[in-house]
This record gives structure tokens, sequence and C-alpha cells, in this order.
């Protein structure tokens, strides 16, 4: 598991607080999901947003993302690694530069 500051710091914050109990897989989930509602908020009335607000809702996301990962017991680097290279196959540099399309409508 990720072993860094900011890991270490997310789980003293928690173990304090006694707040494990409530992070299953599934409320951690969840919680992702409601931050990331908020982040898309800073984004409802115009596509600049505000930058501070926009910032905090991103860190609360992430914050979620780090605790998933730790409680499933896997690294969030290695995952991301793991997942560019599964898309890098999909979305390969030939047919997919420049393009915004799902790819398995890439050859239309």
């Amino acid at each position: 598991m990720l072993a860094d500051p900011v890991m270490t710091q997310l789980q003293a914050f928690v173990a304090e607080r006694d707040w494990d109990q409530f992070h299953s897989p599934a409320n951690l989930a969840k919680s992702i999901s409601i931050e990331a509602g908020e982040l898309l908020e800073c984004f409802q009335w115009s596509d600049a947003g505000d930058a501070e607000e926009t910032v905090a809702e991103l860190a609360d996301v992430l914050t979620y993302c780090l605790l998933l990962a730790d409680k499933l017991g896997v690294d969030p680097s290695d995952i991301v690694l793991a997942k560019l290279e599964e898309t890098k196959k999909k979305y390969p540099v030939e047919t997919a530069a420049g393009r915004s399309t799902k790819y398995d409508r890439l050859s239309d």
C-alpha cells in the first residue's frame, strides 16, 4: 500500500476520530460520488468555475479515492498505471489522436 506522507496523515486523521468504522468500500464509493457532484457543481453555470472552490472539492474527491484505495489494499499509483496501459491499447495514437470518439467506434 502507498506509504507516503499524505496517506500517513489521512490514516492518522481517520484513526484519531475513530471513523474507520464508517469507511466501508461502499460508503467510500458513495462519498466519492457525492464529492464528485460537488466538484461538478463548481462548473454548473460557468465553465470557468471558482478556482479555490474547485481545488477544495477536488481535494475532497481525491481524499475519498485515496481512502478507498487504502481500504482495498491497493496502491493508487499502481492501479492508475495499470489502467493507463489498458487504455493505451484501446486508444492507439494512430487512431485516437485528436479524437474524442469512444474506443469501439474509432474505426468508423
